[in-house]
């Protein structure tokens, strides 16, 4: 693999590439996560698949396979992961038509608030790169980049539940838990990334949770 110092470049040159694309990805997150709040529906569920289907998507092709493709060296790693992207992005596309998750945030009781504390949490990625130290071509943002972009998706999908296409669950859970310790946080030094793996252990819990009730 690369060294930190490199992979930080390659999230520069990638920020500047698509600029202003991440501000506009990321405004629509938040308006339609404010919307699945306030007005849940089967429109906005198909819409919110839409913007995970676009998403992942941009993030398997731009991300992995274009721009960041010599990331991994020769272990062919980007390939392996965008491959996942792609794939997550089609599954949201098969349940547009069969609408079998519907997004519906906990209307109280402890969920609730730990949603919504994990949903600001990811909303708040940029504001914890610029207190790491980052400058604006190295903030990232939910719908651009792979991490935050996972985040969400996995706190979407929680709110799903039990009703969870498990082949999307377990592929975001799979990016969330196992790698990003060892690849994000400890050896290219994102901390923020702190935020994905926690909300995938929450994931995984609840979804353990709901299998033995």
């Amino acid at each position: 693999m690369i060294s930190a110092e490199e992979w930080l470049s390659i999230v520069t040159a990638y920020s500047t590439a698509i600029w202003p694309s991440q501000i506009i990805f990321y405004i629509m997150a938040i308006l339609i996560t404010g919307l699945c709040l306030f007005k849940p529906g089967r429109n906005l569920n198909s819409v919110m698949k839409i913007y995970f289907m676009t998403a992942f998507a941009w993030n398997g092709s731009l991300w992995f396979f274009i721009l960041a493709k010599d990331m991994a060296g020769e272990s062919y790693g980007n390939y392996f992961f965008g491959a996942i992207f792609m794939v997550v992005a089609a599954l949201f596309v098969v349940d547009i038509f069969k609408q079998k998750m519907h997004f519906v945030f906990p209307s109280g009781g402890w969920r609730k608030y730990v949603t919504l504390s994990l949903v600001i949490l990811v909303f708040c990625y940029p504001l914890f790169g610029i207190a790491l130290g980052h400058d604006f071509g190295r903030l990232m943002y939910p719908g651009t980049y792979p991490c935050p972009t996972t985040a969400l998706g996995i706190i979407f999908l929680i709110t799903a539940l039990p009703q969870v296409d498990k082949g999307i669950y377990f592929l975001l859970l799979l990016l969330a838990i196992p790698f990003t310790p060892f690849i994000q946080i400890l050896r290219y030094r994102v901390y923020e990334d702190a935020i994905l793996f926690v909300i995938g252990v929450y994931g995984l819990i609840l979804y353990l949770r709901g299998k033995r009730a």
